[in-house]
């Protein structure tokens, strides 16, 4: 029906309805707004998607803004309106007058009357077929925001799309802007290189508390167990080991050992010769025994003290050569390297190893989050510093800036084309998700009034151009 936004009598007067604004059909119009999930009544109703009937439109709220801009649009109707009476009055007066012979000068009254009244009932319908069928009558292509509302968003959404979100325009736009040197110019403020250090450890504490400790500890210890079975470390361990005894890194570990072996057995002489003399055989005079194993410590003493005394000990050079073969069967013998795999899997296979692993985790977390609470930590400390660097390159050397907006330039190109039906379906989805009629009334409240110009201006023109043609018309002797 036409009316006001929504809530206006029918009749040319209203798209405007000259009988008031507050009758049946603005009852009828709220009340069925108000059912939600019923059909509409009309044309559109009836063509429109399933989904509208199956109660999944969404009618939102008028706003205290939108009811503002509805009591404008009636003001401007009620002034249309007025203008359409006003030349229906002259109209029939300046009738009246020529044929009361009044003079020529009601003839063109009259004329220019009659065209204001033609061009005001014109564009009255033309207005309200916008938004409803005009008197209530299912006129052919009227109602058209109701009915093509689909359609509109469609259109819409692929407007947006082809216009806005091409690779073209969104990478020409980027570069116009220049990025890069903008924001080396706004980082390279310590004020500024502050928040952002601030926003930084905020986001990193809060992505670290919302990570459970537990699933994260579960990932890191098959990352690293995954890895660590994956990758053979004899050939590592053979090379390393290699290097260490020609650079004679081994030598410090070999007196460490040797002083060691020295000093716990000048502690522990009476458990030496216990030991040797509890080996010995049953029938051996016990004097023989003890005899025997003083000589064996005193033999043990004097090897250890003179290998940690003698750098050049033989000892120490068997020591060298064991090495250096063992370094060489790690990366070329086939049985060695074997044995440390298996050594390797027991040794990750361990409850003891498994825990350290997923404890490690821990460790690391609390540490970061300590870090960034701190502002005077090194983390953040270096965070700050490198902004602020990269703030200065950035505003000061092209180079840096091409790499930042080409960065940009390409992550934007790279969102827009692959999420651009994404993007578009925004739009798309919710207008296909509004209620027909209501979304009808909301657009007409936000563009009705400038609308209800167009309907004075018809009058107007009207009012000139009939004039003007009867003025014509006169000259030629019509």
């Amino acid at each position: 029906m036409d009316g006001d936004v929504g809530n206006e009598p029918s009749g040319p007067g209203g798209a405007s309805g000259p009988s008031g604004l507050n009758g049946p059909t603005e009852r009828t119009l709220d009340r069925t707004a108000d059912k939600a999930g019923e059909p509409d009544s009309g044309e559109y109703a009836r063509t429109a998607p399933a989904q509208s009937r199956a109660g999944r439109r969404f009618t939102a709220e008028f706003s205290p803004a939108d009811e503002e801009k509805r009591r404008g649009v009636r003001r401007m109707k009620l002034t249309a309106t007025g203008l359409l009476v006003f030349v229906a009055v002259v109209y029939v007066l300046a009738t009246w007058a020529e044929h009361a012979g009044a003079g020529a000068w009601a003839g063109y009254v009259a004329a220019a009357a009659e065209a204001g009244m033609v061009g005001a009932l014109a564009d009255w319908f033309a207005v309200t077929a916008l938004f409803r069928h005009p008197l209530g009558i299912p006129i052919p292509h009227t109602a058209i925001i109701p009915k093509k509302k689909d359609q509109l968003g469609l259109s819409l959404g692929e407007f947006v799309g082809e216009n806005f979100l091409s690779g073209d325009v969104v990478r020409d736009r980027l570069r116009a802007v220049g990025i890069g040197s903008r924001l080396g110019a706004w980082l390279s403020e310590p004020e500024h290189a502050d928040r952002v250090t601030a926003e930084l450890a905020t986001a990193l504490r809060g992505a670290l508390t919302v990570l459970r400790d537990s699933d994260v500890q579960a990932v890191v210890g098959e990352a690293i167990t995954r890895r660590a079975d994956n990758a053979e470390i004899a050939p590592g361990l053979g090379k390393m080991l290699e290097k260490v005894v020609a650079d004679g890194g081994h030598k410090r570990v070999v007196d460490l050992v040797c002083t060691r072996a020295a000093d716990w057995l000048v502690l522990h002489s009476d458990s030496v010769m216990d030991a040797v003399q509890g080996g010995a055989p049953g029938w051996t005079p016990r004097f023989v025994d003890k005899r025997v194993g003083e000589r064996v410590y005193k033999e043990l003493l004097r090897f250890v003290t003179e290998m940690r005394d003698m750098p050049e000990h033989p000892a120490r050079g068997a020591v060298d050569r064991f090495l250096r073969d063992f370094a060489g069967d790690l990366q070329s013998d086939s049985d060695t390297r074997a044995r440390v795999e298996r050594l390797k899997s027991e040794v990750i296979g361990r409850s003891e190893v498994q825990d350290l692993i997923a404890s490690t985790w821990s460790a690391v977390r609390s540490m970061i989050v300590a870090a960034a609470e701190d502002e005077r930590s090194e983390l953040r400390l270096r965070v700050r510093a490198s902004l602020l660097s990269l703030g200065r390159r950035m505003a000061i050397e092209p180079k840096v800036q091409a790499k930042v907006d080409g960065w940009v330039e390409g992550a934007a190109v790279y969102v827009v084309t692959t999420y651009r039906a994404e993007i578009t379906s925004l739009i798309t989805d919710t207008v296909a998700g509004w209620d027909a009629e209501h979304t009808s009334r909301k657009i007409e409240a936000h563009i009705g009034r400038d609308l209800q110009f167009i309907r004075i201006n018809g009058t107007v023109v009207g009012s000139l151009a009939g004039l003007l043609i009867y003025t014509v018309s006169r000259a030629l002797g019509a």
